[in-house]
């Protein structure tokens, strides 16, 4: 399924490509002999992740949650991640999804890891752009002065040009806590893949990001190995899968390649993902 209807929103997935990484690192301490029933290795090691990144239109507002992973990476970085030679740009790929990209008027970022804030902007003639001229740009503010420290442990993860540009030009509003961006649509601070990480509900919506980053990691303890915080990532998890459960939720997770929709159901702390059918 493509699209949604969330309460009075219609939620839309548009998958901005796909990446491949090591398996071990994207399901830490579980074995291989458990996620490789999820997901299928390459002879490197490596499992496809999606780009998920979607839009909710609210009837007074285009709303697209995350980016993708835009243009900056190096060919080096493309060859060892499989990624494609020459991504389309975000707004082309909204156009194929049938909405039209001028109307994108929110961009959320739920944290400034290049694979969520890639197509924030694009690149022409060396210069990064907004992809999204009249759109506002939200996140965490504390997210994106630890993007600065440029700690050893994930440095790596941040390109400046993915948003300095528009924090400079005022496009980009940092936030402080959690926040009502428009009405029904939140972002929720949820510590853990790192300190400032926010997820976003709209309405009955709720896109997980890199909290539950899969449908193979609705177990709470199945924790990639490059979350920061793993013990508050489980804390995290548990609570608002058990909310999701609980309430009904539709469920979108930041890089499952297979399930675009889902819903949450728990049993003795356990969860299950049931995928949506059109009839839902």
């Amino acid at each position: 399924m493509s699209s949604v209807d969330a309460g009075d929103f219609r939620v839309t997935l548009v998958r901005a490509g796909s990446y491949h990484w090591d398996g071990g690192a994207y399901f830490g301490v579980v074995p291989k002999t458990l996620w490789s029933r999820y997901a299928q290795a390459d002879e490197l090691n490596r499992v496809p992740l999606g780009f998920n990144c979607y839009v909710v239109e609210t009837g007074g507002h285009t709303v697209l949650i995350e980016t993708g992973g835009g243009d900056k990476m190096d060919q080096r970085a493309r060859e060892r991640m499989k990624l494609e030679a020459g991504p389309d740009p975000m707004p082309e790929r909204i156009a194929r999804a049938g909405i039209d990209p001028e109307r994108i008027d929110i961009v959320l970022n739920t944290h400034l890891h290049w694979d969520h804030c890639g197509g924030n902007t694009i690149v022409r003639d060396g210069v990064a752009r907004a992809a999204f001229p009249r759109a506002a740009y939200y996140t965490r503010r504390a997210g994106w002065e630890h993007a600065h420290e440029r700690h050893p442990r994930d440095s790596v993860s941040y390109i400046d040009a993915n948003y300095d540009p528009l924090v400079e030009s005022g496009q980009m509003r940092l936030i402080e806590e959690d926040a009502e961006i428009v009405p029904g649509i939140r972002m929720h601070l949820v510590p853990g893949h790192n300190r400032d990480m926010m997820l976003v509900t709209a309405g009955p919506f709720c896109f997980f990001s890199d909290l539950v980053p899969s449908a193979a990691h609705l177990a709470p303890t199945w924790v990639p190995a490059f979350d920061l915080f793993p013990l508050q990532s489980i804390e995290n998890k548990t609570r608002w899968l058990s909310r999701a459960a609980r309430e009904g939720w539709i469920c979108g997770f930041g890089h499952d390649c297979q399930m675009g929709f889902a819903r949450v159901e728990e049993q003795e702390g356990k969860f299950k993902a049931c995928p949506l059918s059109p009839a839902q």
